[in-house]
């Protein structure tokens, strides 16, 4: 509803200050209107896009960080394990 009072107060706030507006300028007007409608839904539509894709990204970087975490959790343990059997083989 505001959407469209804000087209139509534009259009009466225009006429007032400039007096009778003819019909071919009030056309002029409201196709103008329409195109920044249109231009207003693109940058929407494309904000919405690059939500989508950074919320991929984070989903995406947040599975690397797990296996990453779980690669050196593994790493950590054979480490440990070679260093415990490097003990045992030096005290023999």
């Amino acid at each position: 509803m505001t959407s469209r009072l804000i087209p139509v107060g534009l259009l009466v706030g225009c006429s007032a200050l400039t007096g009778c507006a003819t019909t071919s300028e009030l056309g002029s007007l409201r196709a103008e209107v329409q195109d920044l409608r249109g231009v207003a839904e693109k940058a929407a539509a494309d904000a919405a896009a690059a939500r989508s894709s950074a919320d991929h990204a984070v989903a995406t970087s947040n599975s690397a960080l797990a296996t990453a975490n779980a690669a050196k959790q593994q790493s950590d343990e054979t480490a440990a394990k070679i260093d415990r059997m490097f003990k045992k083989a030096m005290y023999k």
